[in-house]
């Protein structure tokens, strides 16, 4: 009985106004089974630094600007642009609801323990757990091969008699990784909070440094250059399959919605400030991430020049030809190139937190030493080390094709879009079912469904709606839309880029993103089903 009436006090919102701010935090993670280890060093503008700049959509456009272009055209790339931006805004929501509601480093997976049946909790909360870990690793790896090939292409742009070699990108790959590593390490999460700070800054006036000289100088296409050409470089039978091939692009433009969710036990007043931080990521990144989509194609010039660029990047060619200027084009790519670089510090923190918190469940084999947490530096530096040791071997792949890049992204892709629709489709049988106490409804808290609800984690604690939350018939069509919009995404993220597939252009992400499943699962009925309960109670 005791603690039934503890579990009800902390799930109360009255009691937590009535904390410290520390103490609110601490009985947040109390209530989900876990005790504070991470400084909390960030606060709100620090989180919403974080959360903008790891999406960088106007930057991230650019870097796979190629992917559009050949499937879907210009027309594809705005229309293909609008319909992932109404899709990840609505899934970013739903993010939002179950971070409000539990606030921790785990998130989906912790989330997938709270929302599944008792049954059912264990093994999915596993698969989902490795599903993240999987797609955060290659997110990280694919943003620092971005910034290594991009830099390679600044040099190109730059220097006429570069001859550019895959062994070059890859050293560049490795020094990205190393910058990461520094960042991360080096004065803990309190240097970090105050780069991501200063990040959104130069986010914001990147943009604005970029798209004037691009729109004043360059010669303008017309509006049915941009809003009519369609383009099917990929072969296939028809342009609509075309254009969804050519949207996972733009949907890597805005990877990482997730990001900030991870830092939730970093973050102060976490179940406020995060969905904010996120909800705010997705709308000025998909305002600004629009503007210089639509001023990039109207200054495109020609389409096949640009997809034909000798550095590998169609923005760059976009530049020149707008500047007429290599050093002009040079500046503003250097732009582009050193926000995408800056951006993969933020995802190696996720990507690590996230191996961290599922090593903390005894989730991934040698948990005791990736759980560990650093008392000087008050971050899992065993963590952030093995996610950067992983990407030092990806970076080997791109060596042996050419089209590894797209691989990367795909597997990315899917491995945390697939982690957010299990936990969307749990969300919406609870929400539907009325199995989610609304706090703001006070004879909710009386009510049967609120005894049948309790008990969803393993901590005790009954699954209550948080500060953000999408209330009624608005909360189930949002909820219904994020996951249709996954399954299409989840789908044409295994395609590849061409209907003509070989061995070079063959995408391997699904051999990825369903091997390592494959594997995780064999060790699960071998050995992790033994040690594995799901989220592990700490206090």
């Amino acid at each position: 009985m005791e603690s039934h009436k503890m579990s009800n006090r902390f799930g109360s919102r009255e009691v937590e106004g009535s904390l410290s701010s520390k103490g609110r935090d601490e009985a947040n993670l109390a209530r989900l089974g876990k005790r504070t280890v991470l400084k909390r060093n960030f606060g709100y503008l620090a989180v919403l630094g974080f959360s903008t700049t790891i999406l960088i959509t106007w930057e991230g456009l650019f870097s796979t600007f190629l992917q559009p272009l050949q499937n879907g055209g210009p027309a594809g790339a705005v229309y293909g642009y609008i319909f992932v931006w109404a899709g990840i805004a609505a899934t970013f929501a739903m993010l939002s609801e179950m971070v409000s509601m539990a606030p921790t480093s785990g998130g989906q997976y912790h989330w997938c323990s709270m929302l599944a049946s008792p049954r059912a909790s264990k093994f999915s909360s596993y698969v989902t757990g490795w599903l993240t870990v999987v797609g955060w690793q290659a997110t990280f790896a694919t943003a620092c091969f971005l910034s290594g090939t991009m830099i390679q292409g600044l040099i190109t742009l730059s220097n006429a008699d570069y001859v550019p070699h895959p062994w070059h990108s890859t050293l560049l790959y490795w020094s990205v990784v190393a910058f990461g590593v520094v960042v991360n390490t080096v004065g803990g999460s309190s240097l970090l909070a105050k780069f991501e700070g200063l990040i959104l800054v130069l986010h914001v006036i990147g943009f604005f440094a970029v798209l004037i000289p691009l729109v004043y100088m360059a010669d303008h296409g017309s509006a049915k250059d941009v809003f009519a050409t369609w383009a099917n470089e990929g072969g296939w039978e028809t342009q609509g399959v075309s254009f969804f091939v050519g949207l996972i692009g733009i949907v890597f433009a805005f990877a990482g919605g997730d990001a900030a969710v991870h830092m939730a036990e970093e973050t102060q007043n976490a179940p406020k400030i995060v969905p904010i931080s996120i909800m705010f990521s997705v709308v000025l990144n998909g305002i600004i991430g629009f503007g210089m989509l639509i001023a990039s194609l109207f200054c495109l010039g020609n389409l096949d020049e640009d997809i034909q660029s000798p550095t590998g990047y169609p923005f760059m060619a976009i530049f020149l030809s707008g500047t007429g200027s290599v050093a002009g084009a040079t500046t503003m790519a250097s732009i582009v190139s050193v926000m995408g670089i800056c951006a993969t510090t933020g995802m190696l923190a996720t990507a690590s937190r996230m191996f961290w918190a599922f090593s903390r469940d005894r989730g991934i084999p040698g948990w005791r030493l990736w759980s560990k947490v650093s008392s000087r530096a008050g971050i899992p530096v065993n963590a952030v080390i093995f996610t950067a040791t992983v990407s030092v071997l990806l970076g080997l792949i791109p060596l042996g094709s050419s089209v590894a890049f797209n691989d990367l992204t795909s597997m990315s892709t899917s491995g945390l879009y697939l982690s957010y629709m299990v936990c969307c489709i749990l969300l919406l049988y609870r929400r539907c079912t009325g199995g989610i106490i609304d706090p703001s409804e006070p004879d909710n808290t009386n009510s049967p469904v609120a005894d049948e609800a309790q008990i969803v984690n393993t901590a005790g604690a009954k699954l209550v709606w948080g500060p953000f939350h999408l209330k009624g018939i608005f909360g189930i069509a949002v909820n219904i839309f994020a996951i249709a919009y996954m399954l299409i995404t989840v789908f044409f993220s295994f395609w590849p880029p061409t209907a003509q597939v070989n061995k070079s252009t063959m995408n391997y992400s699904v051999v990825g993103t369903v091997g390592t499943m494959f594997l995780s699962v064999v060790y699960y009925f071998f050995r992790a089903r033994h040690v594995y309960e799901g989220p592990v109670i700490e206090i």
